[in-house]
């Protein structure tokens, strides 16, 4: 396993510890892990295109290595209260039909990649997520609303996937 494959393992791998962090009300600490794990995916990345060590496993894990550290992080702000469940349920539809409509597009021979509205998506969860964790317990409307904002930005990108690959419907 190469380098980029072994940054993606880790960030899944601090998933349960974020969340475990954030359940037992260490929030400064989750920060930090989540901020570390989100970094990850700037590295792997980098690194996988600079010295051409992209692989299958990489290109299915890492997206949903992003996947499953937001979604551990929303699970922990219903759980404890942060914001109800309608952001995560946004959240978390989009990319499990995203990624669905991925795997219908490969099975007719088309690849979908990432567009920009994903990535500015992703980035704004993360963002969201941090800002939610470190001002949760001073600010707990600023958390609600930063969260809120994200699936706001997630429904702009699911409505640009599907309208860029509308095809993909087509039998």
């Amino acid at each position: 396993m190469n380098l980029p494959n072994k940054l993606t393992m880790v960030r899944i791998v601090l998933v349960p510890v974020t969340m475990a962090l954030m359940l037992s009300g260490h929030g400064a600490a989750a920060g930090v892990v989540f901020a570390l794990a989100s970094i990850t995916d700037f590295f792997d990345g980098y690194i996988a295109r600079k010295y051409n060590l992209v692989t299958s496993f990489g290109k299915i894990m890492d997206p949903l290595a992003d996947k499953i550290l937001v979604f551990g992080a929303l699970l922990c702000f219903v759980q404890n209260g942060t914001v109800n469940v309608w952001p995560a349920a946004i959240i978390i539809a989009r990319e499990l039909f995203v990624t669905c409509m991925r795997v219908v597009a490969v099975d007719k021979g088309k690849v979908i990649a990432a567009s920009w509205w994903g990535k500015i998506k992703t980035n704004v969860q993360i963002f969201a997520v941090l800002f939610s964790i470190f001002v949760e317990g001073y600010r707990p409307g600023w958390a609600a609303a930063a969260l809120w904002i994200a699936a706001g930005f997630t429904l702009l990108s699911w409505a640009a996937y599907i309208y860029e690959n509308i095809d993909v419907f087509k039998d």
